[in-house]
């Protein structure tokens, strides 16, 4: 049987420094600088993949390539167990073989938030707008390739037409300095619920919550 790990467990494990918590798993970008070099890393990562059998989500690009760890065994009690503490040091040393580095500046994950009052209602229309099958509360892309859909219940009518606003899973060692750019280009602070989440709004009102707690976490309520 899996049993789950939090982050803080996932973080204080051998190997893992490259990595870092996100809400929908651990992840690490690596700069491989080539096309070629990036198939080569894949192919690498997917020999271990297949020993382990346990496969991450990967994109790769021209320049670098992202790669996402979760164990959907554990679920919805976590999201990490000790076999993603294994595959990711171990994609880790093949990225030193490589000579390939990481940017943990570059890890994130998008969500967009809608908020509604009748929220059946409200994720029906967008389950079908987006080809998604509804669950309790998100609309998720089954092939992992877009953002999540999540609905935050309000308890009344605001007037404003617009209701959506963007959650922003960054690592917990990336959000102040994301923070501070934003408020240099001239954001605001509207809710500030730190160390788990700030809710930042564009100079005309359009909020973003800044969220690095899946980086921190200890176990729930922890």
């Amino acid at each position: 049987m899996v049993e789950p790990i939090t982050s803080k467990q996932f973080h204080e494990a051998q190997g893992v420094e490259d990595w870092r918590v996100l809400s929908d798993g651990a992840a690490a970008f690596f700069a491989t600088g080539s096309f070629a070099k990036g198939l080569e890393f894949v192919d690498r990562i997917g020999a271990l993949a297949d020993a382990a059998n346990h496969h991450p989500d990967i994109d790769l690009r021209y320049p670098a390539v992202l790669v996402k760890l979760m164990t959907h065994e554990v679920m919805p009690n976590g999201w990490l167990s000790e076999r993603d503490v294994a595959l990711a040091a171990q994609i880790s040393e093949v990225a030193r073989e490589l000579g390939i580095t990481t940017d943990p500046s570059k890890v994130q994950t998008v969500q967009v938030a809608i908020d509604a009052l009748d929220i059946p209602k409200v994720q029906a229309f967008w389950a079908a707008m987006l080809g998604r099958s509804a669950t309790e509360e998100d609309l998720f892309d089954e092939n992992g390739f877009a953002p999540n859909f999540w609905f935050q219940q309000m308890d009344a009518a605001r007037p404003q037409r617009n209701r959506i606003h963007i959650d922003l899973y960054v690592p917990a060692d990336q959000a102040q300095a994301r923070i501070a750019a934003a408020l240099a280009a001239g954001g605001t602070v509207v809710r500030d619920n730190g160390p788990q989440w700030w809710t930042l709004a564009d100079p005309e009102g359009n909020e973003v919550d800044i969220a690095p707690w899946p980086d921190t976490w200890s176990g729930w309520g922890g």
